[in-house]
């Protein structure tokens, strides 16, 4: 996929050298930055928020390591689960239209009091090398 235009002209949705510099040392399996992508909530409730179906887009990176799985969105982390957190095997991973990563989920598994479904879709040519490598990692993890 071509880099989102924020990102080439300002940087945004780039991994932080100095983050990157952390994921490199955990062992990347695979990365993409400055890349399209969305948040779908469906029936989410947080305190004082509620939306029956919102989406928002933004540019953003998704990054494999041995260790966690992480997902930069303009300059925070929206995502960073480590790959032996039995939240993970409680997430959806799927390929959508051969070019997207959908990551889906409770989000009361990372916020006590929040409820719905948060679904993240990282437009990536990379979408099935993701998947695949994160269920081998999670089966790794989990008989671990």
């Amino acid at each position: 996929m071509a880099k989102t235009l924020l990102y080439r002209l300002f940087g945004i949705g780039k991994i932080p050298e100095r983050f990157l510099a952390t994921l490199k040392t955990e062992g990347i399996l695979a990365l993409d930055e400055g890349i399209k992508g969305s948040i779908t909530y469906r029936d989410f409730r947080a305190p004082g928020k509620y939306s029956s179906w919102r989406r928002q887009w933004f540019t953003g990176s998704i990054i494999l390591t041995q260790v966690r799985l992480v997902s930069v969105i303009s300059l925070s982390q929206a995502i960073d689960v480590p790959l032996a957190d039995e939240r993970i095997r409680r997430m959806r991973f799927t390929v959508e239209k051969a070019s997207t990563l959908l990551i889906a989920f409770d989000p009361s598994l990372f916020n006590p009091g929040w409820s719905g479904t948060m679904e993240y879709r990282f437009r990536t040519t990379e979408a099935e090398a993701f998947v695949e490598k994160l269920r081998e990692r999670i089966d790794r993890e989990a008989s671990s």
